[in-house]
C-alpha cells in the first residue's frame, strides 16, 4: 500500500473513532469518486466530511484543503463539503474545519497554530485550539 493511502486511511479511522466517541452516527461513502470521505450524522443533520493527515512541527498545523487526482489538482469548496477533519500526528489530535472557512472558491491550505508566532502577531492567526470541538 502507497505510504500516502495508508496515512489518508489511519486519519480517516482515527476521525471515525472519534466521531463516534462523541456520540454521532458515521456512513462511509461507496467508491471512490466523492468530494467527502465520510457521512456524518450529526446534531440530526447529515455532514460531509473531508478527512486529511498531517504531522505538524509543534507549532503549526498545515492543513491541505485540495486534492489531485487523474484530472488535476481541486480545492474543496463549501458546496462540496461540510467540514475538513485533520489528524495531526504529532499532537496525536484531531481538529475540525467547517467548510465556511474555505467559502464558494476554496482554498489551498490553511495554517492552524499551535504556538505563539515568534514575531508575536497575533492578527489573522488561526489557532488550533479553537477547531478541537465538533
Amino acid at each position: 500500500m502507497a505510504e500516502t493511502k495508508h496515512k489518508g486511511d489511519l486519519a480517516e479511522a482515527i476521525i471515525i473513532a472519534e466521531s463516534i466517541k462523541r456520540g454521532y452516527k458515521v456512513a462511509l461513502p461507496l467508491g471512490e469518486d466523492w468530494r467527502f470521505d465520510l457521512i456524518v450524522l450529526r446534531h440530526g443533520n447529515l455532514e460531509r466530511v473531508q478527512c486529511k493527515y498531517t504531522e505538524s512541527d509543534g507549532n503549526v498545523i498545515v492543513v491541505m484543503c485540495r486534492s489531485a487526482n487523474n484530472w488535476g489538482t481541486i480545492k474543496y469548496t463549501s458546496d462540496d463539503i461540510d467540514w475538513i477533519a485533520v489528524y495531526d500526528k504529532t499532537t496525536d489530535q484531531c481538529y475540525f474545519i467547517s467548510s465556511d472557512f474555505l467559502g464558494k472558491i476554496g482554498r489551498s491550505m490553511i495554517k492552524l497554530r499551535l504556538t505563539k508566532p515568534k514575531n508575536n502577531q497575533i492578527k489573522k492567526v488561526i489557532w488550533a485550539r479553537d477547531f478541537t470541538d465538533w
